[in-house]
């Protein structure tokens, strides 16, 4: 039997969650990573999460968590200030409450965003903006999930690096 995951399974795919469950019922496992889509989908789109002149560090955070989970929320307020390249999983839904709690956090309203559905898939496609219009794009566009963010200053890479690339505009 298989359990094809996409991505990587032990990156927000619950693959932990399912190991454990299928070694306590004593069935063998073998786990095959991949590409997590946090890495894969912004480089399909010509957008590097690092960058000598940008970006010397991210951060992997989901934006829709568990109920009940070990502990109840994210510090979005410690995130914005401890990365400069940030890759949100799951966010769509809560992206206004996400931008709203990034920027009282510090980062500017002017700070770029791309949300990107389908990763690496023939249909990709990018939405770009900054913090303070995303949200209203999605709205204008019909952005849907499954998306993942990618925010900071490495997406304005993405007109030089993601020639050709679908992108979702008016």
């Amino acid at each position: 039997m298989v359990r094809l995951k996409g991505g990587d399974p032990f990156v927000f795919g619950r693959g932990g969650e399912e190991m454990e469950d299928l070694m306590a019922a004593g069935v063998a496992v073998e786990v095959v990573p991949g590409v997590t889509a946090g890495i894969a989908a912004p480089a399909y789109a010509g957008i590097p999460l690092t960058h000598r002149d940008y970006s010397s560090s991210v951060t992997f955070v989901t934006g829709h968590e568990a109920a009940g989970k070990y502990r109840p929320h994210i510090n979005w307020q410690a995130i914005a200030q401890g990365s400069e390249t940030i890759a949100i999983y799951m966010g769509l839904h809560n992206l206004p409450k996400i931008i709203s709690a990034l920027i009282a956090g510090g980062l500017a309203p002017e700070t770029p965003i791309a949300l990107i559905r389908w990763g690496t898939r023939p249909e990709q496609e990018q939405l770009i903006g900054n913090l303070q219009n995303i949200v209203e794009k999605v709205t204008v566009y019909g952005f849907e999930a499954p998306a993942i963010a990618i925010i900071g200053q490495t997406v304005t890479l993405h007109s030089r690096l993601g020639a050709g690339r679908p992108q979702v505009t008016g």
